[in-house]
């Protein structure tokens, strides 16, 4: 459960950088300058997008790891008693 939450950190975190991407404007005033700055931005909007899809899933993953982490537990809580009240002994 951690783990996906640390690869969800590390995208969020990742999602800062292509914000740059996004943002990028042309060094100059001619067509050139402005024509790759539109590629880039478009790039980095694709990869923020992508970057967010993936940090969502990672912690959709999380939750559902520590919900069946706790239905474990539960389960094994009661197979505890059960076998206690059977006069058995773990």
């Amino acid at each position: 459960m951690h783990e996906w939450n640390d690869l969800a950190n590390e995208f969020k975190l990742d999602q800062e950088y292509a914000v740059i991407l996004a943002r990028t404007q042309g060094p100059g005033t001619e067509y050139a300058s402005g024509g790759n700055a539109e590629r880039i931005q478009c790039s980095g909007d694709a990869l923020l997008q992508t970057l967010s899809q993936r940090e969502e899933y990672c912690r959709s993953m999380a939750a559902k790891f520590k919900a069946a982490l706790g239905k474990y537990a539960r389960a094994e809580d009661d197979q505890t008693t059960q076998i206690k009240q059977a006069g058995g002994s773990l």
